[in-house]
């Protein structure tokens, strides 16, 4: 029986496109390159900016730092509350707490940015432990993450008691990689395909879909 619950944040309890593509679009800039289509920049939601600033664009090592620092400038002052919570998410989460559900987040989002977020959304209550990164630790990994929210629920021998929750394919590898089940929602921003190509078997459509997934597990 699945006693905690670990949510990722980005793509799975809030839809943080606007703010994130506008902020990689500004640390792109501070280097001198362009990307007036936002809708390219999607791939950064969920995975270290760090990562993909190298991945996708082809930053070096100090370019990428430069961006991500210039990232954070303006995510810091504006966009890390151009974000919208998903309907019926705090609906959901209450439902499973009510439940008896121990509930956690989990996410490569610096933990300074992500309880002040959750807290806007008024959903922060619903949370025993909120698990990010620190500013500094670009090369922390989805699996790392996990690992310390294990820690902290006291869970790191019970890990069949807990399933991770998130949209990109670094949540169900990270899952793995911790020793924890991992359940892919399809209306963040990661396919299907994706998922289940990242070792994923189960799925939700939708939030609603989701909530009675979870309640059975």
């Amino acid at each position: 029986m699945v006693e905690i619950i670990l949510f990722d944040l980005d793509g799975t309890l809030t839809d943080p496109k606007e703010g994130i593509t506008r902020c990689v679009q500004y640390g792109m800039e501070a280097l001198g390159y362009y990307e007036p289509d936002r809708e390219k920049l999607t791939p950064f939601i969920g995975p270290p900016l760090f990562d993909m600033y190298m991945e996708i664009y082809g930053f070096t090592e100090e370019q990428a730092d430069f961006a991500v620092e210039k990232y954070r400038e303006r995510f810091r002052e504006k966009g890390m509350y151009e974000n919208e919570i998903y309907p019926g998410i705090a609906e959901m989460l209450g439902a499973l707490k009510a439940s008896g559900k121990r509930l956690g987040v989990a996410t490569l989002k610096p933990e300074v940015f992500a309880v002040p977020i959750l807290k806007h959304f008024e959903i922060d209550q619903y949370f025993e432990f909120i698990v990010g990164v620190e500013l500094s630790g670009k090369q922390t990994q989805k699996e790392d993450v996990i690992r310390e929210a294990l820690c902290r629920f006291g869970a790191k021998d019970r890990k069949d008691s807990v399933v991770m929750v998130g949209d990109r394919k670094n949540d169900v590898i990270g899952a793995r990689k911790a020793g924890v089940d991992c359940v892919g929602v399809l209306y963040g921003y990661g396919s299907e395909e994706e998922l289940s190509e990242a070792g994923a078997k189960t799925f939700a459509a939708t939030v609603e879909e989701l909530q009675g997934l979870l309640l059975a597990l």
